[in-house]
């Protein structure tokens, strides 16, 4: 190692410091600001963040916004720190709608306008434009986060207004906002269809889109965000007696579905995608029914091979993935989708 130019010793070692400790050693020299601001460095050192022990659970409830280390021998969290808002908002009015990397796309319920924001950094990018692009509606609109090839990030904005559908990616290299043709079924623009946010998994996003009555019509839609093509694949096969959810989450570059099915009881199967097709990989009991108030969520972490289940009230459960069956959890979306999210603390940042 001691043949090795200064520069590459110092790129090594700080790829591998917390976030945090990047943005402060810019302050260092000139140089290591330049090479600290390099695409390279950011893309390196994000690659080698995205590590279970370098997740964290940030909540936001009506007084605050929280960051918390989580604890996985003992499924619990560490001390919370406080963040604040880098940009203006009422109440904490922010919904997270899609997070990647360390960034997270969120909306400001008040206003309604999409903005990016790095909550390690603090750093934040407005989306909203004054001829309309970038202002997103709860229950009709759809938004998802991911990285193309060539390492830009950007977001899919799905509109549903009117029965009209207008599909749009914001590009975070160019800065602007650009409409793209989607042709799907008339019917899934209907609001009786409820459409998830996108999970991005092995270059693709995917979102599932399922009808609001008993017995309804489910799918799963995906988009290649090079080829930015659209198609359709089969939901998993589920019984057609009850309500139809499923949760999807990207587990080391496999999309898996937590697929729940059910009225006065819950059936929940876990699955994995190969190919166009839904294999199961375990399936817990039935669920008896309960009060909304307890219900639980999927959290996109996983670690030694368990995965984790949150309730609302801040609970962690395990789920051996050893194929044995779990004690009970109970899927919803309403904690993953819009004040909470589990992300890694990283340095990418939300504009050029």
């Amino acid at each position: 190692m001691a043949d090795l130019p200064v520069h590459t010793i110092v790129f090594e070692i700080l790829t591998r410091v917390p976030a945090k400790d990047v943005g402060r050693s810019k302050s260092v020299y000139k140089q290591w600001y330049a090479l600290l601001s390099t695409q390279d460095f950011v893309r390196i050192h994000c690659s080698r963040s995205l590590v279970s022990s370098n997740q964290r659970l940030l909540l936001i409830d009506d007084l605050t916004c929280s960051v918390h280390p989580i604890i996985f021998q003992s499924n619990d969290y560490g001390p919370s720190s406080i963040v604040t808002f880098p940009f203006h908002h009422q109440n904490n009015d922010v919904s997270i709608l899609s997070h990647l990397n360390g960034l997270l796309c969120v909306c400001l319920n008040h206003t309604y306008e999409l903005l990016l924001w790095n909550p390690t950094t603090t750093a934040f990018k407005h989306l909203s434009t004054p001829d309309s692009h970038g202002f997103y509606i709860n229950n009709l609109d759809d938004v998802g986060l991911y990285v193309d090839a060539d390492d830009d990030y950007k977001v899919l904005h799905i509109k549903r207004r009117s029965g009209v559908l207008g599909v749009y990616v914001y590009s975070k290299e160019v800065d602007s906002w650009r409409n793209i043709p989607f042709i799907t079924r008339q019917e899934y623009l209907s609001p009786h269809f409820n459409w998830s946010a996108g999970t991005f998994c092995g270059g693709t996003l995917y979102f599932t889109v399922c009808e609001c009555w008993i017995g309804g019509t489910n799918v799963v839609i995906c988009f290649d965000v090079n080829s930015e093509q659209f198609k359709e694949i089969r939901f998993p096969p589920v019984p057609s007696t009850g309500m139809v959810q499923g949760v999807l989450v990207n587990v080391k570059n496999e999309l898996h579905m937590f697929a729940s099915t059910g009225m006065f009881e819950m059936t929940i199967d876990l699955r994995t995608l190969q190919g166009d097709y839904w294999i199961k990989v375990l399936s817990c009991p039935p669920i008896p029914p309960i009060s909304l108030s307890l219900w639980c969520d999927i959290t996109h972490y996983v670690t030694n091979g368990n995965w984790f289940v949150m309730t609302k009230l801040g609970k962690l459960f395990t789920i051996e993935m050893d194929m044995k069956p779990f004690e009970c959890f109970y899927p919803v979306t309403w904690f993953r989708g819009f004040k909470g999210a589990v992300v890694v603390e990283t340095i990418v940042s939300p504009s050029i």
